[in-house]
């Protein structure tokens, strides 16, 4: 039976850093939706459009993006590299286990930004209505990409952590006599 909990966990622990760049990928893709909309709307009084066609407020909503997704990818790292920590029978478990705790802050901190939805937000205090507008209505929703990657990443934790607390016990059951007093002198 640990067999089936083995490749579960991993797979969980690698969905934080892959619905990260899910996100970062929605978002790209509504804040394209959002351009060309701008630039169709009569109201556009005209402005810089860059060699990818993003208008000004497209470029400063997708670096917002960008920087929300990065960020959540970089957190999402940590959580899965430790995750793979954890299934050693070693020691250290428990600053591992300190330090995702202290990792739960900017997880938290990134969707909170994300579920503000920032292209919404600076189009708004541009007064860009035709890019708001142009905005896909699912766009907001891609916010809780990043909260199932960490709930997700949160329950991979907890069988890595299982997993290796499990071999540990396997471990001590097995050492030999002369393992223990060498690993007692080191």
């Amino acid at each position: 039976m640990a067999r089936i909990g083995r490749p579960a966990g991993l797979v969980l622990l690698a969905l934080g850093p892959v619905l990260a760049a899910a996100y970062a990928g929605a978002g790209h893709l509504g804040v394209r939706a959002a351009v060309r909309a701008q630039i169709a709307d009569p109201k556009w009084e005209g402005g810089t459009i860059d060699d990818s066609g993003m208008t000004s407020t497209g470029t400063d909503a997708w670096q917002m993006i960008l920087l929300t997704a990065l960020l959540a990818g970089l957190v999402a790292l940590a959580y899965l590299v430790i995750g793979l920590l954890l299934r050693r029978p070693r020691r250290g478990r428990t600053a591992l286990l300190v330090v995702s705790g202290v990792l739960v802050l900017p997880y938290t901190l990134v969707f909170a930004v994300a579920l503000i939805n920032p292209a919404r937000a600076l189009a708004g205090l541009t007064g860009q209505s035709g890019f708001v507008a142009g905005l896909p209505g699912w766009q907001s929703y891609a916010a809780y990409l990043i909260l199932i990657g960490g709930l997700a990443q949160a329950a991979g934790m907890v069988m890595a952590a299982a997993d290796g607390r499990r071999a540990a016990a396997a471990g001590k059951g097995q050492e030999s006599p002369q393992s223990s007093a060498a690993e007692a002198r080191s």
